[in-house]
């Protein structure tokens, strides 16, 4: 049978542009073993995430005048089932992520204020496979965020962004010794995105690898760095979009992560913390 297990996986993170970005995907919220999925059970991840900015970067990278500024909490919930069903050798995976945000944006020296509280874009992903091997996780996954949180053009701190996004996912984590002590994880998502209610602009696709270099100590404390990079590879299109034709945002993130896991309670504890450099068009 299916062994049943509850993981409340909390991960508090000072992460980068994911708020104010482009797409759905918010980068940084898995860091070391983020291709790494749970073996069989049914699993609940609670993800706490702060993010804030203060200042907004231009094209070539250089600030941009006035106050800008972002103050941003989610928490996001994730249920996962991870079913003894195999294909292609490995495990099927189906998952629904739930997050509540609360934005607070300051930007133009005022010229726009908005804060949101909410429940934002609902992701599912019906069908995602995993494998385990002696020295090596891998994941493939394809997933859909519908647009079911509030959006309004004139609110720039909206819950939800009005438009739907398919998500193809893949990834694998290398051990590099029998016991799985030393790690390395890299975990890619691939976004395309519908039209926009209201404003009829379709947004480019987005790319993004979340990466992650850790060491495991009696099998429960993990400590090491993780980061991101996330790219804008399409132009927008249609409605107000020709001024970001060539404006594609992009961001980078790196810093420490330090874990544990109280194996009788079936509990992990992860704490992460993020900073960006070299973003371009974005916070």
């Amino acid at each position: 049978g299916i062994l049943a297990a509850l993981l409340i996986c909390a991960n508090f993170a000072i992460c980068g542009a994911a708020f104010a970005a482009h797409g759905h995907y918010i980068s940084g919220v898995e860091g070391l073993k983020a291709a790494s999925l749970p073996p069989e059970g049914f699993y609940w991840r609670m993800y706490n995430v702060f993010y804030t900015a203060g200042e907004v970067r231009d094209n070539h990278g250089d600030k941009a005048a006035g106050r800008n500024t972002a103050d941003v909490y989610a928490l996001v919930n994730r249920f996962i089932w991870s079913s003894d069903i195999e294909i292609l050798g490995g495990n099927l995976v189906m998952d629904a992520v739930v997050p509540l945000t609360n934005t607070n944006l300051h930007m133009g020296s005022g010229a726009m204020n908005s804060q949101e509280f909410g429940v934002g874009d609902i992701l599912v992903e019906p069908f995602v496979l995993a494998w385990h091997g002696d020295w090596y996780d891998a994941v493939f996954g394809v997933g859909v965020y519908m647009p079911t949180g509030d959006y309004s053009k004139h609110e720039a701190a909206s819950p939800g962004k009005g438009f739907w996004t398919g998500m193809a996912s893949l990834g694998g984590t290398v051990y590099f010794d029998a016991e799985k002590t030393w790690s390395a994880s890299l975990l890619a998502r691939y976004e395309v995105h519908s039209k926009q209610h209201g404003t009829d602009v379709n947004p480019g696709d987005d790319f993004h690898f979340e990466w992650g270099i850790g060491k495991n100590f009696g099998g429960v404390l993990d400590v090491g760095i993780a980061g991101y990079c996330q790219w804008q590879v399409s132009k927008d299109s249609g409605g107000e979009a020709a001024y970001r034709q060539v404006n594609r945002e992009q961001a980078y993130a790196v810093g420490p992560e330090i874990g544990y896991t109280i194996v009788p309670w079936g509990l992990a504890v992860t704490v992460r913390s993020l900073w960006e450099f070299e973003n371009k068009n974005t916070t």
